[in-house]
């Protein structure tokens, strides 16, 4: 006897092929059987009718932060509820491990945000406590390059010398051992802002990780957006290592009409051999902290610096007349919405424009953006209106292009701020009104970016196709109806037309409500 009967759904297996009507039998974690047709009369624990359901394989998000909000939110109800069941996490150089020396206190910030209490170095360690957890998602991570080059050259504007390279290269093989899928950069952040094309080149060649993937948010996605492409094509040719484009865009009005030199640029190194792909979310706003619109070198050594620099009577001139030069002081800041701070009086600013705020207490814009990064310690996360529908559309339709959420885990209920709605709504806005409403393209081809694609990018095994003896990560949804709800005004709201969400073999998700179940693992 088998665990679950999945009866009479039209199965999308992922990989591209024409749907046809099935079943698909569970035993355990795995897909024992799938057939074709309506014939299965095999005894199961469990039966259930999925006619006029559409059966895929879960939706695995390229990019996400969970790595420190899976352990307080494990249930991971802001995916489930979308269909995921596999996230990606330790993007924009960003991740949970390795943290030594200067990086233990800074990232002390994150251990308490979310009140974890366990402490960790490796990925090895890391994991073991994931584990424990029992998260609602499967769990897989890149390694971040600002957590390497902060656990051995801190957070200080300055060249790696051969022997911190040879740390930093030991720390990614160390990760990769462990089982890290590859790596990533954030290279507006500190401390990546502060490296080189030749840094990162030196060690993934130096850490020998050129089978995994490489993962970057760029220097620039709006005014030297090509200028990074090809920072990012470099690398590849002189490591031959696999690149991911992180969230691409074209960030600005000014560089909308960059869109066709892009598609270019991605074009002409996949006729080279270089394995190229991107991840996008299915929005035209952006999200990261209000302190990424400042001077690269304001972030030198650590956010204590950072903010005693804003303090500074000259530093904090000299930063607000760059950030005048860079943004102006006009229709930049209408563009801004801030999403959520941590004091609770300012929490009455989540949901209003950065211009609105400013030109109420009679502040120049810069001046109070400033003022808010020091009242807050710079904890201040904003949504920039920044992108064009039309090169959405044409980057979905890449054939290499998947979806990132570029969010972490989330609740329903209890939790503060404004988040994008991308949290909450990216894989069924990107299916129920890009796929099915617009025509974008056909279903079997949204499935294939969402599913096997992934799959077979960052090297996870055994998922992202419905397949015998492949994990029963499965996702049953309601073609008519699959669409987000999420609103930036209003975005603790869950999609609808999911119906079942099945992990590893057990239902997260029943009859559109939310089950509990916590069976995803590491990856």
């Amino acid at each position: 006897m088998i665990d679950y009967l999945i009866k009479n759904a039209f199965i999308y297996d992922g990989a591209g092929n024409e749907p046809f009507v099935g079943d698909i039998g569970i035993v355990g974690e795995w897909i024992a059987f799938i057939k074709r047709g309506r014939h299965t009369h095999m005894k199961a624990k469990r039966e259930i009718d999925a006619e006029g359901l559409a059966a895929s394989p879960g939706f695995i998000d390229v990019h996400c932060h969970s790595e420190f909000a899976i352990l307080a939110h494990p249930e991971a109800e802001s995916k489930i509820a979308q269909g995921v069941t596999t996230e990606i996490n330790g993007n924009c150089g960003f991740s949970l491990s390795p943290i030594y020396k200067e990086a233990v206190g800074h990232k002390e910030k994150e251990f308490t945000k979310y009140n974890i209490k366990e402490r960790w170095s490796s990925l090895g360690q890391y994991c073991k406590v994931l584990s424990e957890k029992r998260p609602a998602v499967n769990c897989g991570t890149l390694t971040g390059h600002g957590n390497i080059r902060g656990s051995v050259m801190g957070y200080d504007d300055r060249k790696p010398t051969s022997d911190t390279m040879e740390e930093m290269a030991a720390l990614l093989s160390m990760e990769a051992n462990d089982g890290s899928l590859g790596l990533s950069t954030g290279l507006i952040y500190s401390p990546g802002v502060f490296s080189d094309n030749n840094e990162i080149i030196d060690l993934i060649n130096e850490s020998h990780i050129n089978n995994l993937i490489y993962a970057t948010h760029m220097r620039s996605e709006g005014e030297c957006l090509l200028e990074s492409i090809g920072d990012t094509i470099e690398i590849a040719e002189k490591t031959g290592i696999s690149i991911h484009i992180s969230h691409l865009k074209t960030a600005g009005k000014g560089n909308w009409h960059k869109i066709d030199d892009v598609i270019s640029l991605l074009q002409k190194a996949g006729d080279k051999g270089i394995r190229v792909t991107c991840d996008r979310y299915p929005y035209i706003a952006s999200q990261t902290s209000l302190d990424a619109v400042l001077p690269a070198w304001v972030y030198e050594g650590g956010d204590a610096e950072e903010v005693r620099r804003l303090k500074n009577a000259d530093t904090g001139m000299k930063i607000r007349g760059e950030l005048s030069e860079l943004k102006g002081e006009g229709d930049y800041w209408n563009s801004v919405m801030i999403s959520s701070v941590k004091s609770t009086k300012n929490r009455f600013m989540e949901g209003m424009r950065i211009s609105e705020i400013a030109g109420d207490r009679g502040l120049s814009p810069v001046d109070f953006v400033i003022d808010l990064l020091i009242e807050e310690n710079l904890a201040v996360e904003t949504i920039f209106f920044s992108m064009n529908e039309d090169n959405l559309r044409k980057i979905l339709s890449l054939k290499g292009c998947m979806i990132g959420s570029d969010s972490s885990v989330r609740g329903f209920r209890g939790m503060d701020g404004k988040p994008h709605p991308r949290a909450f709504g990216s894989f069924p806005r990107f299916i129920g009104k890009y796929a099915i409403r617009e025509g974008l393209m056909p279903l079997k081809e949204a499935i294939f970016k969402s599913t096997m694609l992934p799959a077979l990018t960052f090297g996870i095994k055994n998922r992202g196709v419905l397949r015998d003896g492949n994990f029963a990560d499965i996702v049953l949804f309601d073609v008519e109806r699959i669409i987000d709800r999420a609103e930036y005004a209003d975005p603790f709201r869950a999609p609808e037309g999911i119906e079942y969400v099945f992990v590893n073999g057990l239902p997260a998700m029943e009859r559109g409500k939310l089950a509990g179940s916590r069976s995803g693992r590491v990856v």
